[in-house]
């Protein structure tokens, strides 16, 4: 394929594009043209193989080919309106992995939608990544605000790791060199770092209540201050095994600071 052919498919293909709730969407009859399908009754058989591809992995169809209606033009000034299909990124991708890649526009189609398909995947995936950051970040602020308050109650910065300590070995049931071995969190290394966004933000809620309830409770010494943070941990635990999360069992993440810049 010249190039020139590349760069009319691409404005094409770009040009076709439509917003329906704030999603990208083709329109099934549009792509037909643009993929060199002459007749729709053909073109429904290729959509057929590409919803059957989309439930094989586990998508819901309705997400990615509701039907629509279309108005056309059918001469004089007149419309009538047609069943169309709005098409996402995705349902183009698998129409075209199903369709005849004899066709020139075919196999344009199948490289341009895999490549949009994976730049979407990717954006998703620095999104989530992104969550993870600000997740870690809140945590030290919260961690920092709680040492300063306990320092005021009597508790030295030796006192606060070891509160912190208890209360990671109450929130996860294991302590902290088990934890780090089950991880594979070298020694060096604080655990928050490589944990998932979900516990990370465990560990932020405990830490916050016992910053409010220190000071609530008017709490002072080591003792009451590494009860209160061992209950509050026990409690955070307790929601998420209710709902089917195991702190301990969640994989261990990738190093926080590979994507924070540190």
């Amino acid at each position: 394929m010249k190039t020139e052919e590349i760069k009319q498919l691409f404005s094409q293909f770009e040009a076709a594009v439509a917003e329906i709730e704030g999603i990208e969407c083709w329109s099934a009859r549009e792509l037909q043209v643009l993929l060199g399908y002459s007749k729709w009754e053909n073109f429904e058989k290729v959509i057929q193989k590409a919803k059957d591809a989309c439930k094989n992995a586990g998508e819901l169809t309705e997400n990615h080919f509701p039907d629509v209606r279309k108005m056309v033009e059918i001469g004089s000034n007149t419309e009538r309106q047609i069943d169309d299909i709005a098409l996402t990124r995705y349902a183009c991708y698998l129409i075209a992995q199903n369709g005849d890649s004899r066709k020139e526009a075919i196999a344009f189609a199948q490289n341009y939608f895999a490549v949009q398909t994976r730049r979407a995947e990717l954006v998703e995936q620095r999104l989530l990544e992104y969550e993870r950051v600000k997740a870690r970040e809140k945590l030290s602020q919260t961690e920092k605000q709680l040492s300063g308050i306990l320092y005021e109650r009597g508790v030295d910065n030796q006192g606060f790791a070891l509160i912190r300590s208890k209360g990671d070995q109450a929130l996860f049931r294991l302590n902290t060199q088990m934890l780090k071995k089950k991880m594979g969190v070298p020694e060096n290394r604080p655990i928050a770092d490589f944990l998932p966004t979900i516990s990370i933000k465990a560990k932020d809620l405990a830490a916050e209540m016992t910053g409010l309830n220190v000071q609530s409770k008017d709490l002072k010494g080591q003792n009451p201050i590494e009860n209160e943070h061992i209950e509050n941990n026990k409690a955070v635990r307790s929601m998420l095994t209710q709902r089917g999360i195991v702190p301990e069992n969640l994989p261990t993440a990738e190093d926080v600071k590979k994507y924070n810049g540190n």
